[in-house]
Formats: C-alpha cells, sequence, structure tokens
C-alpha cells in the first residue's frame, strides 16, 4: 500500500481555437467542442486506443441533454472505450478544478494518468419554455389517448409560449458578471484608461504568440479554424477610447467590450499523469503542479464578486511557504481587465490583507512583465469551463522551456476562486529538497 504522495506530473494541453458566440462555431455543440480537444490531445500524445484512468470536466452553459456530457465525449474520441468520463462544473473554474482532483488521485496512487478538460458554447445556450408549459407538457405526455392529452391544455394561454431568455446574471443579485466587475472597478478607482490598456496588452501578447509560431502546438485548427478570432491586430488607444461602456451606461461605467472577455465558444484538454507512467510511455513531463486552493467569499454580502482569487492565492501560499514574488510567471485569467487590476492592488492594499485575508502585511506587488506573458482571456476569448485546461497547459509549456514557478488564478461566477501553482522539474525539486 502507497504511504506517500507522488508528484503530479503535466504533460501538457492542446485545444481548439476559441471563437466569438455565434461565428464559427454557431451550428456545433458542447459535445463537438469538447470531442473535438480530447481528439487534439490525443493525436499530441498518441494515445489512440489507449485506456485514461479519467477524463474529468463539463461545461457551465449546459442543455439536459448534456448530462452525461463528458463520458459522452470520451466515446466520440480514438480513447480507449473503458476510460471513465467523469463530468463536473465550477464555473469559470471547472477544468482547472477537475484537473485538481485527478492531481489528488495521483499523487496518492489511486489513479496513474488523467485529461482535465471543459467546453462551453454560449452560441447553444439553452432556450427554456415557460414553468406552466412544461408542466403542461410533462402531463400530457403521461396520458394515453389524444383526447386525454388535449385537456391537459384547457385554458391555454398564449403568453406561456413566451421562453426564458437565457442570461448570465448571479442568481443571488440578479447583476451580470460585468456589473459586479463594474462595482468592483469603482471600489477599487480602476480607471477605463487602465484597463484599456491592460487590454491592449493581452492583444498584442497574444498576437505575438501567433506570430511567433508558439500556439502552434498548443492550438489544433478544428471546423476549418485556425486561431482565436478574437484578437483586435488593429487596436489602439483611440480606436479603444471610443467604445461605448458596456454594463454601467452613466458616467462612472468604465468597462466595456474591449476591455471584458467576449462571448466565447471552445473547448481546451490537458494531459496529468505521474512520473512512471508518463517515462512508461515515453511522454516528457513539461511541468508539476505542486498547490492548489479554492475558495468563495460573501458576494451577495458586498464582498467583489471575482475577488475570492485573492483569497485562494493567500491561503495556498501560507501553505507552500511562498511569498507572492516568488514566482516566475503569472497567469491570473482576464475574466475583465478591472478584475486584474483590481486583485493586484488588493494584494498590494495593507487593510484588505489585513481583514480580508488576515495577514499582518501586504503580499505587496507582483512584477508586471511576467504577468499573463502569451497573452489570455481578453484577447483569446473565454469559454467558461475551457479556460482553466488552457491556462494550464500554456504554463505548462512556458515551464518547460523557461523553466521556474508559476502562479495560476482564476475567477469564478458565485464568488469563488481557484488557484493552483505549477513548477518545471529544477524548481520542483529545489522545492521539495527545501
Amino acid at each position: 500500500m502507497q504511504r506517500f504522495l507522488r508528484r503530479v506530473a503535466v504533460i501538457g494541453g492542446a485545444r481548439i481555437p476559441f471563437c466569438r458566440s455565434n461565428s464559427f462555431y454557431a451550428d456545433l455543440s458542447n459535445l463537438d467542442l469538447m470531442t473535438g480537444a480530447l481528439n487534439a490531445l490525443i493525436d499530441r500524445y498518441n494515445l489512440k486506443g489507449q485506456h485514461i484512468d479519467e477524463v474529468v470536466g463539463g461545461a457551465v452553459i449546459t442543455h439536459s441533454k448534456d448530462f452525461n456530457l463528458t463520458r459522452e465525449a470520451v466515446l466520440g474520441t480514438r480513447l480507449k472505450p473503458s476510460t471513465p468520463g467523469i463530468t463536473m462544473m465550477q464555473a469559470c473554474g471547472t477544468s482547472l478544478q477537475g484537473g485538481i482532483g485527478s492531481a489528488a488521485k495521483i499523487a496518492t496512487g489511486e489513479i496513474e494518468c488523467a485529461i482535465a478538460v471543459g467546453s462551453d458554447t454560449t452560441s447553444d445556450a439553452p432556450i427554456v419554455v415557460s414553468k406552466k408549459l412544461a408542466q403542461r407538457l410533462t402531463k400530457a405526455a403521461q396520458q394515453k389517448t389524444f383526447m386525454d392529452k388535449l385537456k391537459v391544455f384547457k385554458g391555454f394561454a398564449p403568453g406561456e409560449l413566451v421562453p426564458a431568455a437565457p442570461a448570465n446574471a448571479e442568481p443571488r443579485t440578479g447583476l451580470s458578471m460585468g456589473e459586479h466587475a463594474e462595482l468592483m472597478a469603482q471600489e477599487w478607482g480602476i480607471t477605463r484608461a487602465e484597463q484599456d490598456a491592460f487590454a491592449l496588452e493581452s492583444h498584442r501578447k497574444t498576437a505575438e504568440a501567433y506570430r511567433s509560431g508558439y500556439m502552434d502546438d498548443l492550438v489544433t485548427p478544428f471546423a476549418g479554424v485556425y486561431r482565436d478570432n478574437n484578437i483586435r491586430l488593429d487596436a489602439t488607444p483611440e480606436k479603444l477610447a471610443t467604445l461605448k461602456t458596456a454594463f454601467e451606461k452613466g458616467e462612472r461605467g468604465t468597462l466595456t467590450a474591449a476591455n471584458s472577455t467576449p462571448l466565447t465558444d471552445g473547448a481546451a484538454a490537458v494531459l496529468l499523469a505521474s512520473e512512471d507512467w508518463a517515462k512508461k510511455h515515453g511522454l516528457p513531463v513539461q511541468a508539476y503542479l505542486s498547490y492548489s486552493q479554492t475558495a468563495a467569499n460573501d458576494f451577495v454580502g458586498g464582498d467583489g464578486l471575482l475577488m475570492a482569487p485573492t483569497i485562494a492565492v493567500s491561503k495556498m501560499l501560507e501553505r507552500a511557504g511562498l511569498k507572492l514574488q516568488d514566482f516566475d510567471f503569472y497567469e491570473i485569467h482576464e475574466a475583465f481587465a478591472a478584475q486584474v487590476l483590481a486583485t493586484l492592488k488588493a494584494w498590494e492594499d495593507p487593510v484588505y490583507c489585513k481583514e480580508v485575508l488576515g495577514r499582518a502585511e501586504p503580499l505587496g506587488s507582483i512584477d508586471r512583465a511576467k504577468l499573463n506573458v502569451r497573452g489570455s482571456s481578453i484577447a483569446m476569448g473565454h469559454p467558461f469551463a475551457a479556460t482553466g485546461a488552457r491556462i494550464v497547459g500554456n504554463l505548462a509549456k512556458l515551464l518547460s522551456q523557461q523553466h521556474g514557478r508559476g502562479l495560476i488564478s482564476i475567477c469564478t461566477a458565485g464568488g469563488m476562486g481557484v488557484a493552483a501553482i505549477m513548477e518545471s522539474k529544477d524548481a520542483a525539486e529545489l522545492h521539495q529538497a527545501a
């Protein structure tokens, strides 16, 4: 019986291009996109016909038909059919959280390998009929004769045909994520100019990642699409300044379509394993997943909806015995430029760090030159459940090329945050020795 924890190897990731909602993937489903990302990973690491101990993932925007989404996706791939598929969801942290759970099983010896995967399409958002009509349809299906079915619709009113429009509002506040981010921008004094400048950097870095060939083995062409279609190659401060605000129309509004992530369709996957499994299959290890943390805050009571990652990172650093500055790369998911900038300010703020994080001193500032160095969600897009796997795959490649240690921070709906630490082989060995 194994009585020690093993290191968890990140072999690498693969994804399909991310596309704006209602564009190139308008006719595709979550199942189509997830299957595409899994097949991209299978091709990249020669997994055809192989058994993987578990594939864990899901989608945020789902139909009732998606109840067994991950298993159905597995069955549509070239993996061995004995591979289990587990469907779960933690909003935008879904595929990172899936990877974290599988990593724990690898570390304890329960499994040898796993895939974390996420997909989302807002082009195929479910349209829900009214509750009264749904009840009539259910009852009608239970009747045996046509006349009995007809009787179910006695007193039917045309208003029952009006569907419930899809919405991304938080159920407990009625505010959209963008409206919550606008409140955070106002609380932390994040200006429109700061947000636009941050967004421009995201587009510049992502465009350069494609131009240099860095993205070639991370993004696999799919459905006739070869690259993310949200990158603004012609963006300038002047053009961004002309855009109208998206969530608050008054003078205080600062968030626009350009400094926020667009609604996006896409999928991503990442392969995790024990070192023994990787060696047996001749797969080099790109990095190691060493720590993780999930946290939540009282956003209903006034805490910023997207500020929970500040808590998760603080707790994780304490457990790891590390400072915020002990990293060579920072991958902070860009749901909104305002959210990233508010997070950075919070870590520098003595009052916030004392009252919210329980720290005697602020976590401090980071070297912004190390932040999202190959671009991130504002430019690439953000298919909710896919972003975690995209980030893990990207950071693993960065660490394999440049070595060191990387921090991941992902905000999610519901006032939650998911964080993780990844290390290159040499950094992991140094940390372990210390």
